[in-house]
This record gives C-alpha cells, sequence and structure tokens, in this order.
C-alpha cells in the first residue's frame, strides 16, 4: 500500500516546530535495558499455550485444543453449542490447508454459510450482521494477554470477528509469540524486508468488554458476546 503526501507532510512538521526536517544522521537510541524482550522469552510453544489457556479464563474465553485431524469436528461442536444458524468465515488461504474448504461447503446443508468475498463490498458486512458466528484465522496469537492478531485485508474483512454474537478464533500452534512485543516486531520485520502488511491490523482480546460505568463488566457492548479459541497443533 502506498503512502501518500508524506514528504509534504514531514515538512510542514519540521516547519511548525521551527527547524528543518532531519532526513539523515538519526540513529535508533539503544537502551540499557529492555525488560519487553524478557518476558516469557525462554518459554516453550506448549508452556506458552498453558499461558495461553490460564489468561482465557481471565478473559471470559472458552479455550479449546485439538489437531488438524479433529478441527473440524471440534468446530462444529463449537458452533453447534452456539446455535449458530447463520456463519460468516474468511476466504482465508489456509482454509484449505486445514479441511476447512470442504466443512464450509458440506456445512451449507445445515448452516447459512458465507465466505468473505471481495466483490460483495457491502453486501458482506450486512451478512455480517445477521451471523450468528465469525470464523477467522489468528496470524499472531500473544500468550500474555489472550491475544489474537488478525490482518484484515479483502479476504479478511474486520466485520467478521465484530459484528456477529459469537466469534471463533482459529489458532495455529506456530503463531502463539509471548506477548505484543514479538507480534510490533513481526510486523516491523516485515515491512523492512519490503513484505506487504496489512493496512489494518486488529488486535482481538476476548469478547466484547467495557467497564467504564461505575466500573462494572458488561460483555458485549460492541461486539461478540462469547468468544472461543481453538489452538490446533502443527
Amino acid at each position: 500500500m502506498a503512502i501518500q503526501n508524506r514528504d509534504s507532510f514531514l515538512d510542514s512538521l519540521a516547519a511548525n516546530l521551527g527547524r528543518p526536517r532531519r532526513t539523515q544522521g538519526i540513529e535508533r537510541p539503544k537502551w540499557s535495558v529492555s525488560p519487553q524482550f524478557e518476558v516469557l522469552n525462554q518459554a516453550s510453544k506448549d508452556e506458552l499455550i498453558d499461558v495461553l489457556k490460564k489468561q482465557c479464563e481471565v478473559i471470559h474465553t472458552d479455550f479449546k485444543r485439538t489437531d488438524r485431524t479433529d478441527l473440524v469436528k471440534v468446530l462444529r461442536e463449537t458452533i453447534e453449542g452456539y446455535n449458530g444458524k447463520v456463519i460468516v468465515a474468511s476466504s482465508d488461504s489456509r482454509n484449505e490447508e486445514y479441511g476447512l474448504d470442504n466443512f464450509y461447503k458440506s456445512a451449507a446443508e445445515d448452516f447459512d454459510v458465507h465466505l468473505w468475498d471481495e466483490t460483495m463490498w457491502k453486501e458482506n458486512q450486512v451478512f455480517a450482521e445477521r451471523a450468528d458466528v465469525g470464523i477467522t484465522f489468528s496470524d499472531i496469537t500473544l500468550a500474555e494477554s489472550g491475544t489474537v492478531t488478525l490482518f484484515n485485508n479483502k479476504y479478511n474483512g474486520r466485520s467478521i470477528s465484530l459484528m456477529p454474537r459469537t466469534y471463533i478464533a482459529i489458532i495455529p500452534k506456530h503463531t502463539i509469540v509471548p506477548r505484543m512485543t514479538q507480534a510490533t516486531r513481526q510486523l516491523h520485520e516485515a515491512h523492512i524486508s519490503g513484505n506487504a502488511v496489512s493496512s489494518c491490523v486488529s488486535f482481538v482480546t476476548g469478547p466484547s468488554n467495557s467497564a467504564d460505568i461505575e466500573m462494572n463488566l458488561i460483555v458485549g457492548v460492541h461486539g461478540p458476546v462469547e468468544v472461543t479459541y481453538i489452538v490446533v497443533d502443527d
């Protein structure tokens, strides 16, 4: 995605600061301590899964673990547990890899299924508004906070995790990292390497929660009221 008007914006900003714009001689500071990189940095993937599972209890999120062989079975059980009838899911390339393409096709006999279609624009959102269940893959999963990172794009609209009554995140084991530090580093390194980075990255931590009013926790104020994480062993 191209950045528009960057130079003129930075020139204007520098002028308002009363100095010329600096384009050379700028070095990133080196901090004497970096505790953000130390938290859980020695933990194995299985240990991180244990951290994630425990955090799910804190954020009111159901946690399940399976392998690729039983993923479809667990996914169907979860949908039925939500009494889901209308499903919206991403058109993720991993659908085929994890056996979900065939599931979505066969599930059309029991559910109203819509895969995000980049040619349908507003119709995708209208369907998501009436969906019982939204399903996406997690691109990076933060064990410490119980957060799934979603790279939203034309195949994976933000509405999928936001508008349906319930939400299911499929978490490949290899996507699990300790915390936000590693997620932002992955995004930074991808950008530096010249790889495309989504213009919209969503960090979703369990169901919608708000305690703004008298510190009373209310679930489902501006998003799904129930969420399930399904960790899939690689």
